[in-house]
């Protein structure tokens, strides 16, 4: 019998390294594929779009935050990677009557680099991941890039309401780490934000993200109409959001946009 803990310190017990693994994050999901696990992985969520070909071809078990519990137990799982924030207790509490479940606690860079590690380890993959581990760790010691560093930024996920990335998030952590300084570091999590606050705060950049709330060239507009001083960007969610493999590509996006 083989013991591990989640990164919420609950004990995971497994006979074997996992056979048959049910992925119900996005982000964790693309990191099973790079570590090669293509015959292990046999459910994930119709938000895994990476790979492409998983995407296409294996079993969706709905959404991180509204998941088919019979389709799940009907792939008889023998391990189930979660996350604390994507998925909902009560979802997960169902599943741990079907298998094992071992959820991830992602903040800032440093733990998803032990994300990384404890998942290679227990799938036995642990050379793999040692090698994505170390490749995002000397990437992100390039950071911060010189010609943003100092500057003020609001970083948008959701629009009516408006909503923005404040302190003890991941976003956030990534926001510092290239060289931001976040005008809503003294908030909590995700507040709600309105134009006048905005307008009193004059951020030199407002990024208007790609997720969860897809905002656009006329979201773009809005913005420029009423910040006219603010330089508005619009930006891919995956290199500041998907905490798994997806960041090998982060450095590369964030030198190429700004």
């Amino acid at each position: 019998m083989m013991q591990f803990k989640d990164m919420l310190g609950t004990e995971i017990l497994l006979k074997d390294y996992p056979k048959r693994i049910v992925s119900l994050v996005p982000s964790q999901t693309e990191l099973l594929y790079d570590l090669g696990l293509e015959e292990e992985v046999v459910g994930i969520t119709k938000f895994c779009i990476h790979p492409k070909e998983w995407f296409e071809t294996k079993k969706r078990i709905g959404g991180p935050k509204k998941l088919n519990i019979d389709t799940i137990q009907a792939l008889k799982p023998d391990l189930i990677i979660a996350n604390k924030e994507e998925n909902i207790k009560e979802e997960i509490e169902k599943l741990r009557k079907i298998a094992p479940v071992w959820i991830s606690d992602i903040n800032n860079l440093e733990e998803s680099l032990v994300m990384i590690t404890e998942i290679g380890s227990i799938c036995g993959k642990e050379q793999k991941a040692s090698e994505i581990h170390d490749q995002i760790k000397n990437d992100f010691s390039k950071l911060p890039l010189s010609s943003i560093q100092g500057k003020t930024v609001a970083y948008f996920i959701w629009y009516q309401p408006l909503m923005v990335v404040a302190s003890n998030t991941y976003i956030d952590d990534i926001l510092n780490r290239i060289g931001f300084i976040n005008i809503f570091k003294g908030k909590s999590r995700y507040p709600e934000t309105n134009w006048t606050e905005l307008k009193a705060l004059n951020p030199e950049i407002i990024l208007l993200s790609s997720e969860p709330f897809p905002f656009s060239k006329k979201h773009q507009i809005e913005f420029e109409n009423q910040l006219p001083n603010t330089k508005i960007v619009l930006v891919d969610g995956e290199p500041f959001t998907w905490y798994g493999s997806r960041m090998l590509y982060a450095l590369s996006y964030f030198k190429n946009i700004f």
